[in-house]
């Protein structure tokens, strides 16, 4: 039962009561030292995706060229300022999520956008490879109108390259970016601290033709 739980989303009434203040982060970024919550470079752009594990996922995105800052947390949930193991627990809503800070001068949404479909399995629902349960659902979430067009085209896409490969429907959230918590320090860029750690970020091979 235990299990079920962990893989079906509570309502806003069974969620977990959460707390007022945000927990306990880091100020700034383990990488790169830029300030983890701001302030943040004129005319920086946001981006919000959860695609498995945060550990590996976020790695995936400070990489990538243009990026200033990313950070992992939760999203997408109903608990206020959740700890991570209430996120765990499926009481919460929320699902891992990896916030990220670019300068749209030097990157694009679309090739972020990129590297979130490749970097992961859309179609697994409420899990990602071994990692089971609704915090590592895939989730791809739009701060303007611009952003959510581009993720809905690239979907409907992706998903049709997909299901040539084998695979099913792509069952990624796609809604308006909610609030985003930031996860307890331990957690941010982790596998730059822990370079032997965990990370179960795996792709399908399949090439998303979103334009970079």
């Amino acid at each position: 039962m235990f299990g079920t739980r962990k893989t079906e989303l509570p309502s806003a009434a069974d969620a977990l009561p959460g707390r007022p203040d945000p927990l306990e982060t880091a100020a700034t970024h383990y990488v790169n030292g830029n300030p983890l919550k701001g302030p943040y470079p004129d005319g920086a752009a946001f981006a919000l995706f959860g695609l498995g594990c945060f550990w590996g996922a976020e790695r995936l995105f400070w990489k990538l060229p243009g990026v200033w800052v990313t950070a992992a947390g939760y999203a997408g949930g109903f608990t206020p300022n959740p700890t991570y193991e209430e996120v765990c627990s499926g009481r919460t809503g929320h699902t891992e999520a990896v916030f990220v800070v670019y300068d749209p001068a030097l990157t694009s949404y679309e090739a972020l956008l990129k590297a979130f479909w490749e970097g992961h399995d859309p179609t697994q629902g409420m899990r990602q490879g071994n990692d089971v349960g609704s915090q590592y659902r895939s989730a791809a979430y739009y701060f303007d109108a611009a952003q959510k067009a581009v993720i809905e085209a690239s979907r409907k896409n992706f998903e049709k390259s997909l299901k040539k490969a084998g695979y099913g429907a792509v069952t990624s959230e796609i809604a308006p970016a909610p609030e985003f918590y930031f996860a307890e320090d331990y957690h941010q860029q982790y596998l730059a601290k822990n370079p032997q750690g965990y990370c179960g970020l795996g792709g399908t091979g399949v090439t998303c033709g979103v334009t970079a």
